[in-house]
């Protein structure tokens, strides 16, 4: 499970960086929001959400200011969940 997190984090780190290079000088290819939210989802919105704040990027963003620490929170809550039942 450790593993999981750690690759989905890494992953969602660099499409974030690569989402604020793109708005600076590659308008045209540009990581869509859907994809950024979707990644948080799935395992990456701690990462997302450090990586934002380091480079200042969609900070205005509600959605991703707003929407990262809540998914944050439910990802600790099937955290506890699972290691709960697994050692419980």
């Amino acid at each position: 499970m450790a593993e999981y997190f750690i690759v989905i984090s890494v992953i969602t780190a660099i499409i974030t960086v690569y989402d604020k290079f793109a708005s600076k000088y590659l308008p045209r290819f540009r990581i869509p929001e859907k994809v950024l939210l979707a990644t948080g989802f799935i395992g990456g919105a701690a990462a997302e959400f450090i990586t934002m704040k380091i480079i200042r990027h969609k900070t205005r963003h509600k959605k991703f200011m707003r929407g990262l620490p809540l998914m944050i929170v439910l990802h600790i809550i099937i955290i506890g969940i699972l290691v709960y039942r697994v050692y419980f």
